[in-house]
């Protein structure tokens, strides 16, 4: 059976890629060009740097309406393009404005997740790149003195992650957000749960009115609706994605066998396609660092990531995945949302999921490159 899914994937390979271009050719007779929705000059320059040719369907949708000055409601599938989607029509906005006057704190989006917070705020600066864009990144795990030391440097744009924004405009000296013309509530579904919901409330207590906002989001919760009401101001609804999909490249297996042999067949497989990027998902920290160490002492390249490791290390866990200096990532739930990871062949669940709506398989990973495997064992 192992053999069989094995030699499957491997012939699917080619007929996925097939796929993926002929889909690639529709779309693009479909949709128009960054020129055409509006982007100025700058950032046009920006997006040809990045590689971003023809704009994704949320884009298409997104930009003119948040370029008119309107509130947006984006439900969208990660991979979808959506941080480009609020990005570029925030710095266009800033760039306008930065000529009549300095405009620090302009915008605030705020994450659910360090590691996604750190990922928006390289995009902004990415696509901001020519136009001298500042951005601070405010998260857990880092030293407060130091954000508070870039705050000082008054960005153009914050990000962050709810909780460590409260701290700082609770106890950071000289630092609010009066000024603030965009709120970003990237992730909304995640962002509203038991752990942020009390920070949440505190911001919007404190921050202007007289804002625009983009709530963004993979599933339409009741409490993302009380949210929109709360806070969006006659927004536009825009649906890129239905409640719970998968990006279309993806191939979805299970398999069935003893819990005594799940070790056993995780190495197999993982062994079968030593040559491809994999990433694979556990219930719980302690498990990530024993796969780990047992694929390790295989001669397997694996490293673990998880919530209860030092941010400096889930970064270089992730960084030298990124990079290809390992080919396994072991992780838990802090990597199944938003990460965007250049190229991944292979998902596993090695463990069922306690929770759909946050990884239904996982699929709130950004795959670029066609998918070879993904099932649960």
């Amino acid at each position: 059976m192992a053999d069989d899914l094995v030699e499957k994937q491997r012939q699917e390979r080619e007929e996925e890629e097939e796929v993926v271009e002929e889909e690639d050719e529709e779309v693009e007779g479909e949709t128009r060009s960054f020129k055409d929705l509006g982007i100025c000059e700058q950032l046009l320059e920006a997006c040809e740097h990045l590689g971003w040719q023809i704009p994704t369907r949320i884009q298409v949708e997104a930009i003119p309406h948040a370029l008119e000055g309107k509130d947006l409601i984006g439900l969208a599938q990660t991979g979808s393009g959506k941080t480009g989607a609020f990005a570029l029509p925030i710095l266009q906005a800033l760039l306008e404005a930065s000529q009549k006057s300095v405009q620090a704190f302009f915008a605030c989006v705020l994450s659910p997740t360090r590691e996604l917070a750190i990922q928006i705020a390289e995009q902004f600066e990415a696509l901001g790149s020519g136009i001298g864009v500042r951005c601070a990144v405010l998260v857990g795990g880092v030293d407060m003195v130091q954000q508070a030391i870039n705050l000082g440097k008054r960005p153009h744009v914050v990000v962050a992650t709810p909780g460590r924004l409260v701290d700082h405009l609770s106890n950071t000296k000289g630092f609010s957000l009066r000024t603030l013309k965009y709120l970003v509530l990237d992730e909304a579904d995640r962002l509203l749960n038991e752990d942020f919901e009390k920070s949440l409330d505190e911001i919007l207590k404190v921050i202007p009115r007289e804002r625009r906002t983009y709530l963004f989001s993979a599933t339409m919760t009741k409490k993302v609706r009380k949210l929109q009401r709360a806070c969006l101001r006659n927004p536009v609804k825009i649906e890129a994605a239905s409640k719970y999909s998968t990006v279309d490249t993806l191939k979805q297996q299970y398999c069935f066998l003893p819990a005594k042999f799940k070790d056993c067949y995780l190495v197999y497989i993982l062994t079968e396609m030593s040559g491809s990027t994999s990433m694979v998902f556990t219930r719980t920290c302690d498990a990530t660092l024993f796969l780990s160490l047992v694929l390790r002492n295989l001669g397997l390249r694996a490293i673990p990531i998880n919530g209860h490791m030092s941010q400096s290390k889930r970064l270089g866990a992730l960084n030298k995945f990124k990079a290809g200096e390992c080919s396994i990532l072991i992780c838990t739930d802090v990597a199944s949302r938003g990460l965007d990871i250049p190229s991944v062949d292979m998902v596993i669940n090695y463990d069922i999921p306690t929770n759909s709506k946050v990884r239904p398989a996982p699929l709130y990973v950004l795959f670029k490159s066609n998918l070879a495997c993904h099932g649960a064992l």
